[in-house]
């Protein structure tokens, strides 16, 4: 199944929990999430809009996400409006990754050298989904730095 595919049939609107990890030694913040998958031109895309909030603020973030099956390729374009700014994200990764939809990105934090970011979208159960997004450190070392849970407003899969 195509990474469009695979989220085209999660389509519709799920509620959860956003656990955000500003510093990995101390406990997350955590907000009520909403999210919404919609699929765009004819299935060839999908965005992904979610809503949360961090210390009571209200957040927002889309991903948009594209395959290239000739490229065995990947694509997610990641905007919100607590990490990113006024910048996109482009992250890439292989089809068909084990956990679903598994990206690398980077973005720069001077005066130091460009920070990793993995974008991961999984569903670990039929009425589930996750979306854990990870700091990788110019060494490597990777840190939880986003983990939120969605289920479906009905307790099944969305339409």
């Amino acid at each position: 199944m195509s990474p469009i595919e695979f989220l085209t049939a999660y389509s519709g609107r799920w509620h959860g929990m956003n656990r955000l990890y500003v510093n990995p030694n101390d406990p997350p913040d955590e907000s009520e999430s909403k999210l919404t998958i919609t699929p765009l031109l004819r299935n060839s895309f999908v965005r992904i809009d979610q809503t949360w909030a961090f210390q009571g603020r209200p957040q927002e973030g889309s991903l948009l996400v594209g395959a290239d099956g000739d490229a065995n390729q990947v694509s997610v374009h990641w905007i919100d409006t607590f990490h990113m700014g006024r910048k996109v994200m482009a992250c890439i990764g292989p089809i068909g990754h084990e956990h679903g939809i598994d990206v690398l990105g980077s973005y720069a934090a001077p005066p130091g050298p460009d920070w990793g970011w993995r974008i991961q979208i999984i569903n670990p159960a039929p009425d589930r989904l996750d979306i854990r997004m990870f700091n990788i450190s110019p060494e490597g070392s990777e840190a939880l730095a986003v983990n939120a849970t969605y289920n479906s407003a009905s307790g099944a899969r969305p339409e």
